[in-house]
């Protein structure tokens, strides 16, 4: 008998054996009200960098942020006053990911907030699009409202559909090599920019 057998006939003997699993509590502690300073304080901390203004300011911020003459992916959804007269926006009508990469940045909505842990989620919504928009580019502009901010990871989880390709964002990409050196821009964009809505 190998290892591999005994290990597996142990595991079968206990599946045998019990009954239906205990139930899991699912009294999380929630948090009454979201705290918007303290979603952009761990999102600064992160390193993203965070810009409070009013819907009307959308478009001159991103513009401030973009390059004017740049291109921008967009998701089909996202809302048209949000794009500055300065930038070409690229909509994503199933755009290969060579054009995705090239262009200067993304400007996306979100589904949710977290403030206790400075976690922005996109879930795929036409105003957020496919999950590869928030990854390619070199920058990503995120919109984020005060009512999508809740406080607790709990709060967060309730308001998503587990179904929809979720896309948790704290902050830049960032790795550390061997020698904990902090590298930018591995896995996703190097550069985050989250204009936080009242």
């Amino acid at each position: 008998m190998t290892s591999r057998d005994l290990v597996l006939g142990r595991l079968r003997a206990a599946l045998a054996a019990g009954g239906p699993a205990d139930p899991v509590p699912r009294d999380y502690r929630r948090a009454a009200d979201a705290d918007l300073d303290q979603l952009a304080q761990r999102l600064t901390d992160y390193r993203a960098q965070v810009h409070r203004v009013t819907e009307a300011a959308v478009a001159d911020t991103i513009a401030d942020i973009l390059p004017a003459g740049g291109t921008v992916v967009v998701p089909p959804g996202l809302a048209p006053a949000w794009l500055p007269p300065t930038v070409t926006a690229l909509p994503d009508d199933g755009l290969d990911h060579a054009r995705i990469g090239a262009a200067d940045g993304v400007v996306t909505a979100a589904a949710v907030a977290i403030a206790q842990t400075g976690t922005v989620v996109l879930d795929g919504s036409p105003d957020q699009g496919r999950r590869v928009l928030s990854l390619l580019p070199d920058l990503h502009v995120c919109v984020v409202r005060a009512d999508q901010v809740v406080a607790t990871v709990p709060e967060a989880i309730a308001r998503l559909t587990p179904q929809r390709p979720l896309t948790w964002i704290s902050g830049p990409s960032a790795t550390s090599d061997i020698e904990l050196i902090r590298v930018e821009g591995v896995h996703g964009p190097r550069r985050l920019h989250i204009l936080l809505l009242p």
